[in-house]
């Protein structure tokens, strides 16, 4: 009785064996793949490149290339004639005998093509690895990737520039129709004498079109050397321009790391007080603000930040609380927002109204 229970009990150990072996076995037959060295859908796909040019595998670039020339003008669409012993094993179109001997020239006429397509030969049991060579090759890009992004910085630092001058020159048109500074621009011109030169008589006597475009000229051309503008029309500086922003980027990064390393230094070690410099950092870092925007501020706002000393942080919080009640105070007060609660109120987003406001 014994007996009988100890090999049931040998034969459920061995099955149960097996019932956990099963798996890994099932997923390796299915991962498995033939070991051979020709693939479809790989260069050549069943058939061999060097038996397709009729040239051995220590052929070299030239045997390759003639045997190429004299199959292509052999299997060309206009002089092909299918015969036994072309490539393939049936006859086939002219187009796909022509296609597969330019196919074969492609693969082995590229050193690294050629050898990885002799490793794919000499190593066929490694399937996945051939098809990662081969579509690498296929769709790596036929132009080195560094010489593209040059070009593309190059290209947007072109715009960036052009665009900047634009904006710049607008800024300039602008203030020369603004009395304040046209009127300022005009004293300065008759000081120097400018006007007076535009308005030359005799030989040199110019049409009034010319006078009134030399004077404009003139008037803007004073404005660009009195006139600090600053913010996103301020004149465009070489420096600025992406393709510079990039190669001086490790200087500013070296630069940035001196300057963190003496503010620790000098204000959290030693506890020195603030400069100016220091607090209006400190200043446009709490209101979240970028240096050209916080540059194109008054004069005067910046000394009233000074004044009340918003470089601290609960006097920042205070400022901050009493410009968010203004301007509620501004947005309660103004009859286009208080029509616009109104509709919210009585209309809402979302409902059709025929009412004009």
């Amino acid at each position: 009785m014994a007996a009988p229970l100890a090999a049931r009990r040998g034969a459920g150990d061995a099955g149960g064996r097996r019932g956990r072996l099963l798996p890994p076995l099932l997923l390796a037959l299915l991962l498995a793949r033939p070991a051979a060295a020709l693939v479809e859908g790989l260069y050549c796909g069943t058939r061999d490149c060097y038996e397709v040019l009729g040239v051995s595998r220590a052929a070299g670039k030239a045997e390759i290339a003639r045997a190429y020339r004299q199959l292509a003008r052999r299997y060309h669409p206009d002089r092909y004639r299918p015969e036994p012993g072309d490539p393939g094993s049936a006859p086939i179109s002219a187009e796909e005998a022509f296609l597969l001997v330019a196919t074969a020239y492609e693969t082995l006429k590229d050193e690294e093509t050629r050898k990885d397509y002799d490793y794919m030969l000499d190593h066929p049991e490694e399937y996945y690895s051939h098809y990662y060579h081969y579509y690498r090759r296929r769709l790596a890009p036929r132009v080195d990737v560094r010489l593209v992004i040059l070009v593309s910085v190059c290209a947007i630092s072109v715009f960036q520039f052009f665009s900047w001058w634009n904006s710049y020159d607008k800024a300039i048109n602008y203030l020369a129709t603004v009395p304040k500074y046209r009127i300022q621009a005009m004293e300065i011109a008759k000081e120097q004498g400018l006007l007076r030169k535009a308005k030359e008589k005799g030989r040199n006597k110019k049409s009034k079109e010319e006078i009134r475009d030399e004077e404009e000229n003139i008037i803007k051309n004073i404005i660009k050397s009195k006139v600090d503008i600053k913010g996103g029309y301020q004149k465009p500086q070489i420096r600025d321009l992406l393709l510079f922003q990039i190669l001086l980027a490790p200087v500013h990064l070296c630069s940035y790391i001196v300057w963190y390393c003496r503010w620790v230094y000098n204000f959290n070690i030693k506890g020195k007080e603030y400069g100016e410099e220091e607090r209006l950092y400190l200043i446009r870092k709490y209101m979240k603000m970028s240096k050209s925007q916080f540059d194109s501020l008054e004069d005067h706002q910046k000394e009233t930040f000074l004044k009340r000393e918003l470089w601290i942080k609960e006097n920042y919080e205070v400022y901050k609380q009493e410009q968010e009640e203004e301007l509620k105070q501004k947005l309660a007060n103004n009859p286009r927002w208080k029509r616009y609660r109104r509709w919210m109120r009585n209309e809402g987003p979302g409902r059709l109204t025929f009412v004009d406001d």
